[in-house]
Order: C-alpha cells, then sequence, then structure tokens
C-alpha cells in the first residue's frame, strides 16, 4: 500500500514539473526596468496578460512565460519603468494649445505682435485670436515703457484693428487683450464700475497714469473679456482632446489628472470612454467655478472606474493666483510691489463648506494655492472639516503648494494633505521669483520638495500643462537638479531641496497614483497592476545629469499594448 502511494505521489511531482505555464501575451526584457516596488526595485523582465502584469522578475522565468502568440519586446538596452502620471495639468488646455496661438516660446512682446499679425492675416475680419503661453519674464527684450511689469496694448491693438484679440498669460491668471476686444467688453477710461466690481471679486485691470486699461487683465477680471469669446463646439472639443492624448502618449504619459474639468468635459470624457478612444487614463477634477455641478455629484457620488480609464471622485478650487501675474496671496507685500500682497480668488468660507461636503460625500478636495497665506489658509480650513469629520483617508491636497510659510511646512504631512507640486516650475520662475519673493522668503519656503518629504508629507509630480511643456524629463530634471532647463546655476538654486533620482520617479509614478487613490492599481511593476509602461531611451536614474534633458520617449504602454513607438 504504501509502495503503491509514493508511486502515485512521484508521479503527480512529475506531472507538475512538466507542465508548461500559460504564455503571456506579452514579455518585455532586454533593458533596465525599474519597478518602484521596494522589496524589488529592478527587475530583467516583465510578462503581461490582457491589460495586466503577471510576472516581474529574472529573465530566465519570463522566457518560460512565451508561447507561440506571445510578443517579445526587447528593449536593447532602453530603460522601462511605470508609465508616468502627470498630477496635475489641464487636458482640454494642452489640446487647445495645439489648436489655437502656442506663444510659450516666444522671446518679446515684438515676437506676440507679429504671431498676432499673421493669425489676422489668414482670419476673417471679427474673428477672434486666441492664443496662451507668453510670460513677460521670461522675454529676452522687454518693451521701453510697461506698467506694473506689463507691456501695453497699442502695438498689438495696431496689427489687428478688426479683429479682437485675448491671449492668457501661461499661468492663465492674467491675459492680454487689445483694443478691439476691450471695445466689445465695454472696458475702456471710463468704466470704473467694472474695475471696481472685479476687484472686489478677486480681479484687476492694469490701468496707466491717465486711467487708461493697458490691456492686461488679472485673475478674474479676465472674464470680462473672456465672457465674449464665442464657445467653443462640441466638435472642436473632441479634436483638442484627441490632440491631447496623443500629446501625452508622446511623453510616455499613460495616466492625467485633469485639474478642472467642466460638465461639457465630463460628458466627452464618458463619450471617448464608451467609444473606446479614451487612451490614457484620467483621474478628473470638478471645476469649482460650478458649483451646481459640484452639488450634482454630491448626490450622485464618486464615480470610480475599476479599470482605471476615467474616474471622478475629486473637487478643484481655485483659491488665489500665480507669482508671475502678482496674484498669489501672500501673507506680507511682494517685494517688487509694496502696496500688493495678491488677492484670494476665492471665499475662504467657501473652501470650508465645500470641504466639510466632500468629506461627508467621499470627495477629495484640490486646491490650488501657490501663495504662502493661501497656502495657510487652506489648511486651516482642511483642518477645522477634519476635525469636525475626521476621516481617516481624505488625502485632501493643495494643488502648486509653491510658498509655504516655514510654520506650515510640518502641517501637510500632519492633516495627512498631498502637496500636488510642479517641479518645472522652480526651473522656469526661480530665476524671477526671488524678485517677487525677494531672498529670505525664496530660500525659507519656495519650492522645499525635500523639507515636505522628510516631513512625512507625499509629493506629486507634474507640469501644470498647458502652463509648462507637457514633457515629463525636463521635470524630472528640475527635481533632481533644481536648475532651469540652460543647466543653470552650477549647483541648482537651493540644492538642500533637491529630490533624489528614487524620490523624482516615485513623485511621478507610484506617489502620484497614490494622489488618485490608485496605488492599488498602477504606479509599480508589480503582478496584478495594469500593466502601463513607459521607456526611456537612456537610463534616467543613471545617466549623467548633463545628459538627462537628451532623454527621449522610446515607447509608450498602456494596458499592455503598445501606443506609441517613437518614430
Amino acid at each position: 500500500m504504501r509502495n503503491a502511494l509514493f508511486i502515485l505521489l512521484l508521479a503527480a511531482v512529475a506531472f507538475s514539473c512538466g507542465k508548461k505555464q500559460t504564455p503571456a501575451d506579452t514579455v518585455i526584457l532586454g533593458g533596465k526596468i525599474y519597478t518602484m516596488e521596494d522589496a524589488h526595485p529592478q527587475v530583467e523582465a516583465v510578462a503581461v496578460t490582457g491589460d495586466k502584469i503577471v510576472f516581474a522578475g529574472t529573465e530566465k522565468e519570463a522566457r518560460e512565460l512565451i508561447g507561440e502568440k506571445t510578443t517579445v519586446i526587447n528593449l536593447e538596452g532602453k530603460t522601462l519603468t511605470p508609465g508616468f502620471i502627470e498630477g496635475h495639468g489641464h487636458i482640454m488646455g494642452v489640446g487647445y494649445n495645439e489648436l489655437n496661438l502656442d506663444l510659450m516660446d516666444v522671446k518679446s512682446f515684438d515676437e506676440i505682435v507679429a504671431r498676432v499679425k499673421d493669425a489676422v492675416s489668414k482670419a476673417q475680419p471679427g474673428q477672434w485670436i486666441v492664443g496662451r503661453g507668453w510670460h513677460q519674464d521670461k522675454w529676452d527684450v522687454k518693451p521701453a515703457k510697461m506698467v506694473k511689469g506689463f507691456p501695453l496694448h497699442q502695438a498689438l491693438s495696431a496689427v489687428s484693428p478688426n479683429n479682437p484679440v485675448f491671449l492668457r498669460h501661461a499661468s492663465g491668471h492674467a491675459g492680454f487683450a487689445n483694443a478691439k476686444a476691450m471695445e466689445i467688453a465695454g472696458v475702456n477710461q471710463l468704466s470704473p464700475e467694472k474695475l471696481k466690481k472685479e476687484q472686489n471679486e478677486g480681479g484687476e485691470i492694469l490701468r496707466d497714469e491717465m486711467g487708461n486699461p493697458t490691456g492686461l487683465f488679472n485673475e478674474r477680471a479676465q472674464s470680462l473679456i473672456a465672457d465674449h469669446i464665442p464657445d467653443n463646439t462640441r466638435e472642436t472639443d473632441a479634436q483638442a482632446l484627441d490632440l491631447a492624448l496623443k500629446a501625452c502618449l508622446r511623453n510616455g504619459l499613460t495616466g492625467f489628472h485633469d485639474a478642472g474639468a467642466s460638465r461639457e468635459n465630463l460628458e466627452l470624457f464618458h463619450e471617448f470612454k464608451s467609444d473606446g478612444r479614451l487612451s490614457v487614463r484620467l483621474y478628473t477634477m470638478i471645476t469649482g467655478f460650478d458649483r451646481d455641478l459640484i452639488y450634482e455629484w454630491m448626490k450622485k457620488g464618486p464615480e470610480i472606474d475599476t479599470t482605471g480609464w476615467l474616474t471622478i471622485r475629486s473637487i478643484k478650487l481655485n483659491c488665489d493666483g500665480a507669482l508671475g501675474s502678482r496674484g498669489a496671496w501672500l501673507l506680507e507685500p511682494y517685494t517688487d510691489r509694496p502696496d500688493f500682497s495678491g488677492m484670494a480668488t476665492l471665499s475662504m468660507d467657501t473652501v470650508l463648506k465645500t470641504s466639510q461636503i466632500a468629506l461627508q460625500h467621499g470627495f477629495q478636495v484640490c486646491s490650488h494655492a501657490i501663495g504662502d497665506r493661501a497656502n495657510r489658509e487652506i489648511l486651516d480650513r482642511y483642518e477645522k472639516a477634519l476635525a469636525e469629520n475626521p476621516v481617516k483617508d481624505h488625502r485632501f491636497r493643495i494643488e502648486h503648494a509653491q510658498h509655504i510659510d516655514p510654520k506650515d511646512l510640518p502641517r501637510f504631512a500632519q492633516l495627512g494633505v498631498i502637496a500636488a507640486m510642479q517641479a518645472i516650475h522652480m526651473s522656469s520662475d526661480r530665476p524671477w521669483a526671488i524678485d517677487r519673493l525677494g531672498e529670505k522668503r525664496i530660500k525659507e519656503g519656495a519650492y522645499m520638495w525635500q523639507s515636505l518629504l522628510k516631513s512625512g508629507a507625499k509629493i506629486v509630480n507634474g507640469t501644470d500643462a498647458p502652463v509648462e511643456p507637457l514633457n515629463p524629463i525636463a521635470c524630472f530634471y528640475a527635481s533632481v537638479t533644481r536648475k532651469t532647463l540652460k543647466g543653470e546655476p552650477e549647483g541648482g538654486y537651493e540644492p538642500a531641496e533637491k529630490m533624489t533620482r528614487e524620490q523624482a520617479l516615485r513623485s511621478y509614478t507610484l506617489d502620484a497614483a497614490y494622489g488618485a487613490f490608485q496605488e492599488n492599481m498602477k504606479g509599480s511593476i508589480a503582478p496584478g497592476k495594469l500593466a502601463d509602461f513607459a521607456v526611456f531611451s537612456q537610463d534616467i536614474m543613471t545617466v549623467p545629469e548633463n545628459d538627462l534633458l537628451k532623454t527621449e520617449i522610446a515607447m509608450t504602454i498602456v494596458g499592455g499594448k503598445v501606443a506609441y513607438t517613437k518614430p
């Protein structure tokens, strides 16, 4: 009897050893693979079945999963990471930046005038010319006459007498109009009631010494012009979204946190998802500008997509302006404008009320705050709301968290508030931001990445596109060098606040996923997670610092399928 049992046991073992594993759909090998998993930070190969990772380990083991129908991707020495996640951007803005005048690279006001003149030559009389991306502090040459750091409209108006023009600042917190646009809006020297109205609501019309509008509309004053611009059509919205998704894939982005979606945007996202056209996973924040929309969603509850393509469970509140337009809300006046401390663009009572109802209905709140006062005021409101309703895993966020008073730095970790910061802003803004804040405030409280991380806070990285280019390599470079994209200064600005490369990669992958409650679904390379990957032309974790910006996206894989390959 014992002999018979022994023979059966041997047969079972032999059968088990000889049994072949089910082949994977795809096996990826032949390069560096960074997983963001502490237990095994690097592996030699990854296997995928369907849209999920089924194996991450040695190449030898992975080859056992290769069958007749398995697609084998040889990295040929390139580097694979989890797919990058844009932690704070504006997906429709990215698309429309490709449809309208893109002014991100202009080096002078004269260049803007020239581009508008060219656009006018192709437009019908009366047709609006719109664009975005200019930043006066990045110009190589500035006009002889400026008011509070901004140009006057006359040269722009001269080349566009019959076409209204409105050009948004790179930050989105200011806009520049020509005479025709101001005429349509009824803004002139004799419109003090419009000026008073907008100042009371968090806006400003810049005027010269004679009281004439210069063309610059700050913060909410932009609506005086923008309200007259014809609405986008469903057709152009769809075109813009398609262009934006393709831009994401070209940049190795497999996920995107959309910071402020309108009712129309949400409908379009749902349409793209149902049609199978949503090629990048969206985590969407409902715009705080539409209170009715917020309350509708509070009644309905969060929309949590188990496939990860479209999740709607957060609210975006715009609470102050930007440093570039001097709209960021500061505790003390601007160093280069001592009569002004910026402004709140939303009532703090609204922030508190929204936070209270969000906690009750399972929504995350994501509040834009750049200035140190805005950050403090929002932390205060979050703290009060959480004291009343102590939800443990709320994951409330502050978007940008660009300038924080040293006293408030530890509060992020203490309250469990995520800092959704954009490292590329430091690279672009730091050379002139010191003029706004002065050396002491810059060194003690601006772009405090390492201080926040050491305190226990989590950082979600991103670009705020189209405020900055979507390219995550530039942002990764800024994170680890604290230099401008020209490689200045030597050693970087405030180098103690640099991220390590591991921290920077985590901020764009696993911690970005955490910021959307999705760290168990994506953000690292482990069996059971979504097969979303970015493939880089070189090893971003070891390549010399000076060569980082030469890195290219070789391939983007979403849900196990190759969605982009560099031509």
